[in-house]
């Protein structure tokens, strides 16, 4: 396997989805967070049976939705924990390829895919400028990349971001427990703070509150499962880089896209670009 990897990650998000397989969650509650990841995905410019990537498909929840508007869905994990609980979720799909690979040993032919997309996976690797470049590689001229990169709160208060430093201290702390240990403090963090938070805005929002600058709003409307699932993910993971939307453009940019369009709505980063003609 290709470098652009950090071993202990790939193993810690192994652990997380063999616990969460969200094979258990809400189709409803699925189908609300697939639409606020690919709200400016231009699923009409796409071909018909169009042939794309899911880098990073972790359980394969986003092909899972992407699978029935498409021709073929390529499936890309660099653990072989992740994808067995990707090949469990999606069997009796046809139109599903799987692939044990880094992002920078893509298994595909350049130029050669109708579409690609990335969600939270990419601010998990060492280089995420190289990350970028190496996906749309594998694009058509024309074809659309979808990416999900943590945001540096660049669009939040300074007493915004203060909090998140002294959770940083936390998620480095704890994403060095052995996975029992992470599990247990992660659903109390999910539990103790991520419940509470949310439920608190969800009531000052029926109150007629702007919620959306407290933290962890965007749970609100979540389950606790799905609460569970974020707190391991974020407290769980020992390599965690955070963008702006102006570094996002530029690393964009830099690897051939172009047309870039972000989403305004949580969740910080989303956008997608389109890859330029190479002449």
């Amino acid at each position: 396997m290709a470098g652009n990897l950090d071993p202990k990650t790939v193993q810690a998000f192994g652990e997380e989805w063999g616990r969460f397989d969200q094979a258990s969650l809400d189709e409803v509650e699925l189908e609300a967070h697939f639409r606020s990841y690919f709200k400016v995905f231009p699923w009409k410019s796409l071909p018909l049976n169009a042939e794309g990537f899911d880098l990073g498909c972790g359980s394969g929840r986003w092909a899972k939705k992407v699978a029935d508007r498409v021709g073929k869905i390529h499936c890309i994990d660099a653990s072989a924990e992740a994808l067995s609980v990707a090949i469990k979720n999606l069997a009796g799909r046809g139109n599903v390829a799987f692939h044990q690979a880094s992002v920078d040993g893509i298994p595909l032919e350049d130029s050669s895919m109708d579409f690609g997309y990335s969600l939270g996976v990419l601010h998990h690797v060492p280089d995420t400028t190289a990350g970028i470049a190496a996906c749309v590689r594998k694009l058509k001229t024309g074809a659309p990349f979808l990416v999900y990169l943590y945001y540096a709160f660049d669009n939040r208060p300074a007493w915004f971001r203060a909090i998140w430093r002294s959770s940083d201290v936390l998620r480095r702390a704890i994403s060095s427990m052995p996975f029992g240990v992470r599990r247990v403090v992660t659903d109390m963090i999910a539990g103790l703070v991520y419940f509470p938070f949310a439920k608190a805005s969800l009531g000052a929002e029926k109150l007629g509150m702007n919620v959306e600058v407290l933290p962890l709003s965007a749970y609100r409307n979540t389950s606790f499962y799905t609460m569970r699932t974020d707190a391991l993910d974020r407290f769980g993971t020992r390599l965690e880089q955070r963008f702006t939307r102006a570094e996002i453009l530029e690393m964009m940019s830099a690897a051939g896209l172009g047309q870039i369009t972000f989403s305004n709505e949580m969740p910080y980063w989303c956008a997608v670009g389109i890859k330029k003609s190479s002449e």
